[in-house]
């Protein structure tokens, strides 16, 4: 009896072990899409500030670098930047 408990015993801490190696997987792929999008709002930053003119009208260049796509709803625009970043503009 005492053996069967402790196969028992054996597999809950065996399925307890793989399920913490996949929370630490999944901790450490969100962690690295952090640090990506970081360095991509940094990379856009940068851009940005390199800039020497003033922009005063549409540069089609430039939202071809910056944004990723510009989806259109009833009452918002989202604008979906390449860094990963989305903002609303509510109309």
């Amino acid at each position: 009896m005492r053996l069967a408990n402790s196969k028992e015993d054996y597999n809950d801490i065996a399925d307890e072990i793989y399920r913490l190696r996949e929370e630490r997987h999944k901790a450490l792929a969100e962690e690295a899409g952090k640090k990506g999008s970081k360095q991509r709002l940094e990379d856009m930053e940068k851009f940005i500030n390199e800039q020497s003119i003033l922009l005063e009208e549409y540069d089609q260049q430039l939202v071809r670098r910056l944004i990723e796509k510009i989806t259109v709803y009833d009452d918002k625009l989202t604008i979906e930047f390449k860094s990963g970043i989305e903002i609303d503009i509510e109309k």
